[in-house]
């Protein structure tokens, strides 16, 4: 069946291009890792079910406002938007067809948001090459993409996430469509006001940051596959068995476990920080099968 947009206008509006630019080495708070190797620490969220507030029933966990700011764009827009709309860039290009699913990202959520009452904000989209200075930090690509808070930013290196597709086995432009979305998962818990809490934890209990961590990566599975079924239930991102497929494969490369034993030869549960393997691909499949952000609740028993 392959990928089908329900238009192919793509809207760069939100997007920040930097690439060709510089960032330096990474340094700072650290952004929070996504659908990449996710080898550094990171800034971890938890559910406002775990630590006081917020219900499990229907509709959407309320919302908490908080200040944020979004870089400028160091690229002129008008370049890729003319590139982007041209027919059949959306299928040529890699960056075209971010765009576009960060576009359906936006509008699927604005929706789901508007359904619960409340007004969704979007993240920007940050292009980058090799390194970039961010809310977080100076990041480099080597961390994969990621979303930082501050900024309320998605960063992606395209250079880099080619790489990641090729080297750990997360191919298809589907998984494409997963990486991102996971990363768009990161902005909604930064939405839902739980940066502030789990801070807090963290600090009372230490011993528990890789557990809440590993938490707020399948929660993000789970928002990506939530989205999917949405978009594909409104005919915004229409998908087959094949496509679904390449985004359980590629959550299911980027596991702690399989990215331990390429890069070190042996696997360490007591450092992971993202899931396994298996996990990661079942919580994506939650999220696609239940089409709710309500059963994406990965902080139970914690």
């Amino acid at each position: 069946m392959g990928i089908d947009f329900d238009d192919q206008k793509v809207d760069v509006s939100g997007v920040n291009d930097r690439r060709g630019g510089g960032g330096g080495g990474f340094g700072g708070p650290v952004a929070i890792g996504g659908g990449g190797i996710g080898i550094v620490g990171l800034i971890v969220f938890v559910l406002l079910q775990v630590l006081g507030g917020g219900g499990s029933s229907g509709g959407l966990p309320q919302l908490v406002p908080q200040d944020g700011s979004v870089q400028g764009s160091g690229a002129d827009e008008s370049d890729l938007a003319t590139r982007c709309n041209q027919k059949g860039a959306i299928d040529q290009y890699d960056d075209c067809f971010l765009v576009k699913v960060y576009n359906e990202v936006n509008e699927v959520w604005t929706d789901e948001f508007a359904r619960a009452g409340e007004t969704y904000e979007q993240p920007a989209l940050t292009f980058f090459t090799q390194a970039v200075n961010t809310g977080c930090g100076q990041a480099t690509s080597e961390v994969g993409p990621f979303y930082c808070p501050p900024d309320r930013s998605i960063y992606i290196d395209i250079g880099f996430l080619d790489q990641l597709q090729q080297r750990f086995g997360a191919q298809g432009r589907y998984a494409q469509a997963y990486i991102l979305a996971h990363e768009a998962g990161h902005h909604l818990q930064s939405l839902f006001g739980t940066e502030r809490k789990v801070r807090s934890a963290q600090q009372a209990d230490p011993s528990k940051q890789n557990q809440l961590s590993i938490a707020l990566e399948l929660q993000a599975d789970c928002y990506a596959g939530v989205w999917s079924k949405l978009a594909d239930d409104a005919g915004n991102v229409s998908v087959g068995d094949a496509e679904v497929q390449q985004a359980q494969d590629a959550a299911a490369a980027v596991g702690d476990d399989r990215i331990q034993k390429q890069t070190q030869g042996r696997v360490d549960k007591e450092s992971w920080t993202h899931g396994s393997a298996a996990q990661r691909k079942q919580w994506f499949t939650t999220g696609r099968t239940t089409g709710d952000v309500n059963a994406c609740n990965t902080f139970k028993g914690l």
